[in-house]
């Protein structure tokens, strides 16, 4: 492979990894905003924010988890015919199967992008008791499917690799 995309590669793998690894700490940010949430329900007075925030964290967690989860390969895939085929026909199947989800992120990022634009533009809150500002949660989805299409072609790059018998 030329030198630019073995770059790229390599880039992308590891900036998606070390925002994988770190967002695998995002579960102990969910339970801890749950438990003062069923602490302070119980104890004192119930708290406005606990719930929107734990949903607000646990969409971090998987948007921005979601580039790792495919460097891993450890997406979910029917494996009736998949698991027996070579390496080689799994990398031609990959390679063809990518632009799907390519396109698909591709949309996503287009109207998660629109949707934060307007976020920003016009101060949008949340219709909670609470009211937090929409955008910043919307940045980070943005974030995280621009993550993921990157990590999407870099996939494409290794499936065409093993396709030629060549590493990255």
């Amino acid at each position: 492979m030329p030198p630019i995309i073995s770059g790229y590669v390599r880039v992308v793998d590891a900036v998606n990894y070390r925002v994988g690894r770190i967002m695998m700490y995002g579960i102990f940010v969910m339970t801890g905003i749950l438990l003062w949430s069923s602490v302070s329900k119980t104890f004192f007075l119930p708290s406005l924010w606990t719930l929107e925030a734990a949903q607000f964290a646990m969409v971090a967690y998987y948007i921005l988890g979601g580039p790792y989860s495919i460097q891993l390969d450890s997406n979910v895939r029917m494996d009736l015919f998949y698991g027996s085929w070579s390496d080689r026909k799994k990398a031609w199947f990959d390679a063809f199967t990518v632009f799907f989800l390519i396109f698909f992120l591709g949309v996503l990022l287009y109207g998660a992008y629109d949707s934060t634009s307007y976020s920003m533009q016009y101060g949008e809150r949340s219709p909670t008791a609470w009211r937090p500002y929409m955008w910043p949660i919307k940045l980070v989805m943005c974030i995280g499917f621009f993550l993921m299409l990157l990590q999407a072609f870099s996939e494409f790059f290794k499936d065409i690799a093993r396709i030629r018998g060549e590493a990255i």
